[in-house]
């Protein structure tokens, strides 16, 4: 009896197909806002720490006390002393604090978008229904909205003592308005700038030592020459040197249109046209800032 030789089966024929289960997903599909919206959110939290390690979250709330405790103490004094007047003025404090509000930016603006470019995960975010736009938008409004937080809750401080004071509520409050103004406006201008800077590097040190020294090198810089001007009596060039750095433009601007008392050697506060310049300045470096963004990650999700 001849014995039995298998059949050569084609290799095509030796796949097979098992079914494991996998269903496609036929859920409501939130699509771009919500996307960008969660992009948000998670940013803003993450500025602070939130859903992170503790190790994350202790110089963002160290910078958060430092920035209200200063604001507590003035409070305390005001009411003890039943003062006629709080020790410092709204649009003053952010200011006087402009050291710790800098350092926030530097630790906060390369922790936001220097890590998805030091782990290459810009791309996985634009291969969702997010735009280069909506990245953009979101991080840029969530580092503003972290710094908004942390510049006026302090104000918020002095507000609620001074009313625990009873000094004058017109007055506190249009100062209060006044002070949540020069804020906004210094968020928006300190946040753009830090992104800007750190998007430039996926290196987080390096990001964090260059926004420092972008703030406090132009600061000292336009300090130290206009303190020169006003020695040599060239006190009409005083103002224009103010351009030149991000803490003495919202100086100027507050100092020209929102009643607070001028800084400026000397007290050579702006002009009203001036101050017009100042505003023009501000408005179009948040502008460049935003445009500089969109460029460069335009190009990183390529």
């Amino acid at each position: 009896m001849a014995a039995e030789h298998p059949v050569a089966t084609p290799a095509g024929d030796q796949t097979r197909i098992h079914n494991i289960g996998y269903r496609a997903y036929d859920g409501p599909r939130l699509g771009r806002s919500y996307a960008t919206r969660s992009l948000y959110s998670q940013s803003l939290r993450g500025a602070y720490g939130l859903g992170r390690s503790v190790k994350s979250k202790v110089l963002p709330m160290l910078l958060f006390v430092v920035m209200c405790v200063p604001a507590l103490i003035m409070v305390a004094v005001a009411v003890a002393t039943k003062a006629n007047d709080l020790p410092v003025d709204y649009t003053r404090y952010a200011i006087i604090m402009q050291s710790v509000i800098c350092l926030y930016v530097a630790s906060q603006a390369p922790q936001s978008v220097s890590r998805d470019l030091r782990f290459k995960t810009v791309p996985l975010y634009f291969s969702r229904p997010i735009e280069t736009a909506d990245y953009v938008r979101a991080k840029y409004a969530a580092l503003a909205s972290a710094m908004f937080i942390l510049t006026a809750a302090p104000l918020l401080v002095l507000y609620v003592g001074a009313l625990l004071a009873k000094l004058d509520f017109t007055d506190q409050t249009k100062g209060f308005a006044q002070g949540l103004v020069s804020v906004a406006l210094l968020s928006l201008l300190f946040a753009g700038i830090g992104l800007v800077i750190a998007a430039v590097t996926p290196r987080r040190g390096f990001g964090i030592a260059a926004v420092i020294a972008v703030f406090t090198i132009s600061y000292g810089a336009v300090t130290t020459l206009q303190a020169i001007a006003d020695t040599q009596g060239s006190t009409s060039a005083i103002p224009w040197m103010g351009l030149f750095s991000p803490v003495t433009l919202i100086d100027g601007v507050q100092s020209a249109f929102l009643g607070a008392t001028p800084s400026l050697p000397g007290g050579h506060g702006p002009s009203t046209g001036q101050g017009v310049v100042y505003v023009l300045v501000v408005l179009g470096l948040i502008a460049a800032s935003y445009g500089l963004m969109m460029r460069r990650y335009k190009k990183v999700g390529l």
